[in-house]
């Protein structure tokens, strides 16, 4: 579901580049054409000098270059404070909610199938709710509140994202053929007001850029920001 990786800190792992940066010289500037024609002029006859039409000529695709090159610095700039705008309001969605827009998981028959679910309220009590594709509902793992160091049970567990790991089986005893599966919640605060929630919508932790790619921490994991389509 997502990419999980570590990022590392150039401050201390990265490497000093010392290759020296070598100019481009196949491609003619402005400069060097203005230069061109300075030469020119300087070493043309006497007795008969370049024609003033040719001159106009020169200096129409000179100034044609010049606009070309302020163009092009133009737009790049813009580029650039694109990219930083779009680095920032990233980095501005942290704390804000994230929705993958699935609740759905891949689960393979025999085997066991681990997954996160985020939890807005504190929780008193409550189910967590395995369906099929035809909404029907074939498991359900119930909410363990932790215990404290005495080994007894508190009375409600905190706000956040828990992991929950279903054996396969259906509440019949059958294990569950391989497909796709639906996960989703029902619980009570400690208030005992009603809520749901369900996998695929998470906080969002912290931002990560790697090869000019944005990855946003949900749950335990990274994954890509063009795999979200809502933050709210």
């Amino acid at each position: 579901m997502a990419i999980n990786s570590v990022g590392e800190n150039l401050a201390t792992n990265g490497e000093i580049d010392y290759t020296k940066t070598v100019k481009d010289k196949t491609a003619l500037g402005k400069d060097d054409f203005m230069k061109l024609l300075l030469v020119e002029l300087q070493h043309q006859d006497p007795t008969e000098p370049m024609d003033s039409e040719k001159i106009l000529t020169q200096t129409s695709q000179l100034a044609t270059l010049e606009s070309s090159q302020n163009t092009t610095d133009a737009l790049e700039k813009l580029s650039n404070s694109m990219l930083n705008t779009q680095e920032f309001s990233t980095i501005a969605a942290i704390g804000k909610r994230a929705d993958l827009g699935s609740d759905a998981v891949t689960h393979d028959e025999g085997s066991n199938t681990k997954f996160e679910v985020y939890f807005p309220e504190d929780i008193k009590s409550g189910n967590v709710e395995i369906s099929d594709v035809d909404g029907n509902v074939i498991a359900t793992i119930p909410i363990e509140m932790d215990e404290d160091a005495a080994g007894n049970k508190l009375d409600k567990k905190d706000a956040g994202v828990y992991q929950f790991e279903w054996d396969g089986f259906k509440k019949n005893g059958d294990n569950a053929e391989s497909g796709v599966y639906h996960i989703n919640a029902k619980y009570r605060d400690p208030e005992l007001n009603e809520h749901s929630t369900r996998l695929g919508a998470y906080p969002i932790e912290s931002v990560k850029f790697e090869e000019g790619k944005a990855f946003v921490k949900l749950g335990s994991s990274y994954v890509p920001l063009s795999s979200i389509v809502e933050v709210y």
